[in-house]
């Protein structure tokens, strides 16, 4: 069969299968856009093989999860920036994959918002903070503190916090130190993350009673960005009905 025969339905399918593929398979950190792909590709089909009521339901199904998804992305997107007048005592810049002794792309984007926001505040003391994962060689406060130190940052302003593997332990044992220094959190504290990510954890700050600046690191590449949006919908969630 060529493929001037092959409905253009199915040609759709086709090219949604094999870019989901390419974004799950050849392509790091993708994996919320391939299933999304591969999602609406499953649509496709339901539309043309699906019994009239099991198309209905599907339909109904689709449109309750995307007005729940948008009603989930809107406090996200929201507070995507960085607060007006963000000067801090402390900086939490949260910690994101490291690989080997490496920073991710994630990464690297939230250390180079912590560069812009030190550089902006001279008074300002940084916290950073990550344990060590899997495939890391070094703990992720540890490769944060070797990247500030790189880009002139003085050693006297970085505290590392290195045990954390969480955004809520983040939060919880930076608090712990600043308190350790004889500081309250509350109103001393402004918290770096990658943009998509500052509404979670404002939020857990505030569970833990510290209301806090939030500073959005660079932005990264806009496909990757929607992928993190996506995924974000899924993290709050997950706080929203458990806490965490």
């Amino acid at each position: 069969m060529s493929i001037r025969h092959i409905a253009p339905w199915g040609i759709s399918v086709a090219l949604l299968v094999a870019a989901a593929a390419f974004f799950l398979f050849c392509m790091r950190g993708y994996t919320y856009i391939g299933c999304s792909l591969l999602f609406i590709a499953a649509l496709v089909l339901i539309h043309h093989f699906g019994s009239e009521g099991f198309r209905r339901w599907t339909l109904i199904l689709v449109s309750l999860g995307l007005i729940y998804f948008c009603l989930v992305e809107l406090p996200i997107v929201k507070n995507a920036r960085t607060d007006p007048e963000p000067g801090r005592k402390y900086l939490i810049v949260l910690g994101a994959a490291v690989h080997g002794d490496s920073p991710s792309l994630a990464l690297t984007h939230r250390l180079e918002g912590a560069l812009d926001y030190l550089n902006r505040y001279p008074d300002s003391v940084a916290i950073v903070s990550g344990g060590k994962g899997k495939g890391e060689n070094i703990t992720e406060a540890e490769c944060m503190r070797r990247w500030l130190i790189n880009h002139e940052v003085d050693s006297g302003r970085i505290i590392c916090e290195d045990k954390a593997t969480s955004t809520m332990e983040n939060l919880l044992f930076s608090f712990d130190i600043i308190r350790s220094l004889g500081d309250a959190p509350d109103g001393n504290v402004a918290l770096l993350s990658s943009s998509y990510h500052l509404y979670r954890a404002k939020c857990m700050a505030e569970q833990l009673g510290v209301k806090a600046a939030g500073v959005a690191g660079n932005p990264g590449y806009p496909v990757y960005m929607l992928n993190c949006f996506i995924r974000e919908a899924f993290g709050v969630t997950h706080l929203w009905v458990f806490g965490n």
